[in-house]
C-alpha cells in the first residue's frame, strides 16, 4: 500500500550561482522554468563555460519528485512514476529516490532515452531561474505509468509542469478517472509561473471538474484566477478545489477550504519563518507540497500541516539544492507536529 502516487518529470539539477547580471546574459526570465532542446542548453553551459562560472551542485531534482522526496524522508510511502534513460545520470536519480523511501517502477528506465536535465542559475537574492531540457521525460505517456500503484494509494499527486506535455494528457485524464474510482484524492501542484501563462488548458485538463487540493504561490494563483490580492485568489481556486494552499514567501501562506457541501470557506494565515539568509529558493514550492501532504495523509489539521510545510521550506532556502538529508526531515518534523 502506498499513501501517495506522483507522477512527474525526472531531472538532474546542475545548480549555478551567478549574479543578476550574468543572469541578464542568459535572457532567461527571472524566476521562470524555460523549456529548451538539448542544443540550447548546450549553449547556455558553453557560456558559463565562458564566463568561468562554475556548477555549485549536482542533485536528483523534479517538482514532484522533490515532493516525494520530502514525503518520504517524513515518514509515508510514496510511489512514483517517471521516465529517465538507461544512462548514468538515469541510475543517479532512481538511486537517490530508492535511498529516500521512493518507490519507482521499472517502467521508469527507456533503454534508448537520455535523462533529463535542469540548469538551475541562482542569483545572490537566492531567486531561482531554471532551463530544462527534458530528455527521455518529454515523451512519458501511459505507457511509463503503473497505473496498479494507484489503486493502492490514498492519494494522486500530479505536478503542474505535466501541463506543459501533449502526450502526458490521456495518461492525465485516465488517472484522474481511476482515482475517482478507486476514492484517491487528487493534489496539483501548479509548479511554476510558466506553466500557468503557457499551458493554462493542460493545467485545466489536469485538474478536470474539481481537486482536492492545489498548491501554488501568489504569483501563480494571481495569474490563474485572475485576483489581484493573494487571499481573493485563494478563494477564486476553491471553483477548482476543495483545499487551496497559497504561498507568498517571507509573507506567509492562505489556506482556503470548503467543506463537501461547499456551504461555508474556512481561511487560514500560516506565518513563514523568519530567514535572514536566504541562498537558494530552488525546491522550495516543492517542498512545502510534499510536506503539506504528509501532514494531510496522516490526518493533521490545516495549520498544523501548513506549520510543518513552512518550516521544513525556511530549511530548504537557506541552503544549495532542492532537499533536505531525511534526517533533517524528521527532526523537523519531530519538532513541529504535535505528539
Amino acid at each position: 500500500m502506498y499513501d501517495v502516487m506522483a507522477i512527474g518529470n525526472a531531472l538532474v539539477d546542475h545548480e549555478y550561482l551567478l549574479s543578476d547580471a550574468a543572469l541578464e546574459e542568459t535572457e532567461l526570465t527571472k524566476g521562470n522554468m524555460t523549456l529548451a532542446g538539448i542544443e540550447e542548453q548546450q549553449q547556455l553551459l558553453a557560456y558559463f563555460k565562458l564566463a568561468k562560472i562554475a556548477p555549485s551542485k549536482q542533485a536528483g531534482g523534479g517538482s514532484a519528485a522533490n515532493a516525494m522526496y520530502a514525503f518520504a524522508s517524513l515518514g509515508g510511502k510514496p510511489f512514483y512514476a517517471c521516465r529517465v534513460g538507461d544512462d548514468s545520470q538515469g541510475k543517479f536519480y532512481l538511486k537517490d529516490l530508492h535511498d529516500a523511501g521512493v518507490a519507482t517502477s521499472e517502467t521508469s528506465i527507456h533503454p534508448d532515452g537520455v535523462t533529463g536535465s535542469c540548469v538551475v542559475a541562482v542569483t545572490e537574492d537566492g531567486e531561482r531561474t531554471m532551463q530544462t531540457y527534458l530528455g527521455t521525460s518529454s515523451d512519458i505517456t501511459a505507457d511509463n505509468v503503473d497505473f496498479e500503484a494507484l489503486t493502492q494509494a490514498d492519494w494522486l499527486y500530479l505536478e503542474g509542469y505535466l501541463a506543459m506535455s501533449e502526450s502526458i494528457q490521456p495518461a492525465m485524464t485516465q488517472l484522474r478517472q481511476q482515482a475517482g474510482v478507486h476514492n484517491a484524492k487528487v493534489a496539483v501542484s501548479f509548479a511554476d509561473p510558466a506553466v500557468v501563462k503557457f499551458a493554462k488548458e493542460g493545467l485545466l485538463n489536469i485538474l478536470g471538474d474539481k481537486v482536492a487540493v492545489i498548491f501554488c504561490n501568489s504569483e501563480e494563483a494571481k495569474l490563474f484566477t485572475g485576483n489581484e490580492q493573494t487571499k481573493a485568489a485563494a478563494r477564486t481556486l476553491l471553483d477548482y478545489c476543495h483545499t487551496a494552499v497559497v504561498t507568498d514567501g517571507p509573507n506567509g501562506a492562505t489556506i482556503a477550504h470548503s467543506a463537501d457541501d461547499e456551504s461555508e470557506v474556512e481561511i487560514y494565515e500560516v506565518a513563514t519563518p523568519v530567514v535572514t539568509n536566504v541562498i537558494d529558493t530552488n525546491g522550495a514550492g516543492d517542498n512545502y507540497a510534499g510536506a503539506f501532504l504528509y501532514g494531510l495523509s496522516q490526518h493533521y489539521s490545516l495549520p498544523e500541516c501548513g506549520r510543518l510545510a513552512s518550516e521544513i521550506s525556511a530549511q530548504v532556502i537557506q541552503k544549495f539544492g532542492p532537499r533536505l538529508t531525511s534526517q533533517d526531515y524528521r527532526d523537523i518534523a519531530q519538532r513541529v507536529l504535535p505528539a
